[in-house]
């Protein structure tokens, strides 16, 4: 069983690097449909993993690039923690039903945006 958690960690590193998805976007749905996880579960396992520096190879190698904004990074990053630590707090408190469907409904609406959004176009603040 270790070795397929390796597995997914792996994959879902390799997506992260390649198209800068979050890993919580494969590992969430995986450890729920393929492992069992409940909902809060799931997600709190993946924020665990989070928690160590696990993207410093990747982000180092868009740095050497020159594609990293630490300005960006380092706003966005307060502003997760603190939005973390609210949206964990409510969802411990959700029946694992309901946050299964607000993940859901959340990868479907980021999913139509992207396959119907102008490639050429712009959006950036």
């Amino acid at each position: 069983m270790s070795l397929l958690y390796i597995l997914l960690g792996a994959f879902a590193g390799a997506l992260s690097g390649l198209i800068g998805i979050g890993g919580g976007v494969i590992i969430v749905p995986s450890l729920i449909f393929l492992f069992g996880f409940s909902q809060q579960e799931a997600q709190g396992t993946t924020l665990g993993l989070l928690v160590p520096p696990i993207g410093i190879l990747a982000a180092w190698t868009y740095y050497q690039q020159g594609y990293v904004n630490f300005k960006v990074a380092a706003l966005i990053c307060l502003g997760f923690v603190l939005g973390g630590l609210l949206g964990a707090k409510l969802a411990i408190n959700l029946p694992s039903n309901i946050l299964e469907k607000i993940f859901g409904i959340l990868l479907l609406l980021i999913a139509l945006k992207m396959i119907f959004s102008n490639p050429s176009g712009s959006s950036r603040l």
